[in-house]
C-alpha cells in the first residue's frame, strides 16, 4: 500500500504516506489510497482526531513526474483525484494535523497546508516548487498561501520556489509548532490524544465556522457562527460541559 492506515492510539488515525524511495511523492495509486483512508477517518465515530505524516525522510516531495505521460489529463487529474482528499480533510468533522517529519514540496506543501493543524521538524521545509518546472501552485495551494501569509509573501514563494525554513515558517504562521525531527509524529499524535479529549460536536462545528470565515465577510461569518451555535448549544456535550464547570470537575465528552 502506498498510505498506511492506523489506530494505534485512543480515537486517533495515524494516515502514513508510505513511498518512502520516492519521498512520497504522488502517483496515481497514493492518490487513490490517500483518499480512501481519510474517507475512512472522517466517517469513523471512533475517530475523533486524524494525523497524517509522511515515512521515511520526506513529508511529500510532491507529484511524481515520472508518472506523468502524453494520457496524463492535469486538470481532471487535479479536479478529481487530488480534489478527493484534499476537499475531504478540509470537510471532515474532525480536526486533522500534518506531522511534516521532511520536506514538504510542491502538491505536498499543499497537502500539509490544508490540514487543520501542522507541527513542523526544525530542520526541514515547505516548498512551492511548482515554478522550478514551470508550473504554477495547484490543489488550492494559491489560496492557501494568500489567506496565511499575504499576497506579496504568498506571490514570491510561488515564483521563487524559495525553501521556506521551519523558523519562518512558525514566524509567518504557516505552522502552529516546530519541533525536532524525531519529536513530529509523537508531538503531533500526543496533540491529538489531548484533542480527542474535548467536546467533538464543538471540534466540529467550531472547524465548520473558521472554513467558512476564512472564504467569507464578516456578516457572513457571523450569520454562520449563530447558526452553528444553535446546533452545539443544543447538545449532551455543552450541557454536560456546564454541567462540569459549576461541578468543578473534569467533563466526560461523548459526542451526542
Amino acid at each position: 500500500m502506498t498510505v498506511t492506515y492506523e489506530t494505534p492510539y485512543d480515537a486517533v488515525a495515524v494516515i502514513t504516506l508510505n513511498r518512502p524511495d520516492r519521498l512520497n511523492a504522488f502517483n496515481g495509486d497514493m492518490r487513490k489510497d490517500l483518499a480512501d483512508a481519510v474517507r475512512e477517518a472522517s466517517g469513523d465515530d471512533a475517530i475523533r482526531a486524524v494525523v497524517i505524516t509522511g515515512e521515511g525522510r520526506a513529508f511529500c516531495a510532491g507529484a511524481d513526474v515520472t508518472a506523468v505521460n502524453d494520457k496524463f489529463n492535469v486538470e481532471d487529474v487535479l479536479n478529481t483525484e487530488y480534489a478527493a482528499f484534499l476537499s475531504t480533510i478540509a470537510t471532515m468533522p474532525k480536526p486533522v494535523i500534518a506531522a511534516i517529519n521532511g520536506p514538504a514540496a510542491g502538491i505536498g506543501m499543499t497537502t500539509a497546508l490544508t490540514c487543520d493543524l501542522r507541527v513542523m521538524g526544525e530542520e526541514t521545509y515547505l516548498m512551492s516548487a511548482f515554478a522550478n518546472i514551470g508550473l504554477v501552485p495547484d490543489g488550492g495551494l494559491s489560496y492557501l498561501l494568500t489567506r496565511e501569509i499575504g499576497y506579496a509573501r504568498a506571490y514570491q514563494l510561488a515564483i521563487e520556489a524559495e525553501k521556506l525554513d521551519a523558523k519562518r515558517a512558525l514566524d509567518w504562521g504557516l505552522v502552529n509548532r516546530v519541533v525536532p525531527n524525531t519529536e513530529v509524529l509523537s508531538n503531533a499524535v500526543e496533540w491529538a490524544q489531548s484533542l480527542t479529549q474535548r467536546a467533538p460536536m464543538a471540534l466540529s462545528l467550531t472547524k465548520r465556522v473558521f472554513r467558512a470565515a476564512a472564504q467569507g465577510g464578516l456578516h457572513n461569518a457571523m450569520a454562520f457562527e449563530a447558526q452553528n451555535q444553535r446546533a452545539a448549544i443544543a447538545t449532551e456535550d455543552c450541557r454536560e460541559g456546564v454541567a462540569a464547570l459549576l461541578g468543578k470537575r473534569k467533563p466526560v465528552f461523548k459526542g451526542k
